[in-house]
């Protein structure tokens, strides 16, 4: 058992029969009263996030999670399925475990995170950048140079993402996972 002492972001406990990680914290001493600790939780089984405050001491219970690398196989109407290279085990995952699907690209490489003492997966943790090529987009119009003009473009994956005038069909571009912005055009 652990105590508030022991909170870091992206540790992961059991708050109310469920798994869920810290999203940040920040421990609080009034000049009046006892300290706390203001924490927001992302709960694995829902995706949500969840304001709490622990009173300064309190024990909290620390799950053990472990890193898996893993293949993205495919998406059918109930999952996303990944394959274990190692052991060659697929594993399932629905897509509300998942923080941004539509940015995992048929056979990339990512990690899972596994509660251990259970050996179900909690979600998954995706590369801060991916590279994906620019399936459609309109052509950008010349003398059209307005400062920070977008238009949008589909990748390969089907997400759309907002892109300079002079991308262009077949571009490949690196966008950010976690906001979805582009970030570069690149040439692999």
């Amino acid at each position: 058992m652990a105590n508030t002492s022991d909170i870091k972001n992206g540790l992961c406990i059991d708050f109310n029969n469920s798994v869920c990680s810290i999203v940040s914290f920040q421990h609080v001493k009034p000049g009046k009263g006892n300290a706390f600790v203001r924490t927001k939780l992302k709960s694995f089984a829902t995706g949500k996030i969840v304001d709490h405050t622990f009173p300064a001491g309190h024990k909290i219970s620390v799950v053990r999670v472990e890193r898996r690398k893993f293949q993205y196989l495919y998406k059918d109407d109930y999952a996303f399925h990944f394959m274990d290279n190692e052991t060659y085990e697929q594993v399932a995952l629905e897509e509300k475990m998942i923080d941004q699907p539509k940015f995992i690209k048929e056979g990339a490489e990512i990690e899972i995170l596994f509660d251990a003492a259970r050996e179900t997966p909690l979600t998954i943790d995706l590369p801060q950048y991916v590279n994906l090529k620019v399936t459609y987009t309109e052509p950008g119009v010349q003398g059209n140079t307005a400062t920070n003009a977008t238009k949008p473009a589909t990748t390969e994956t089907g997400a759309e993402v907002r892109v300079p005038l002079f991308i262009n069909e077949g571009d490949i571009i690196k966008v950010e996972t976690k906001t979805g912005n582009y970030m570069e055009r690149t040439k692999s």
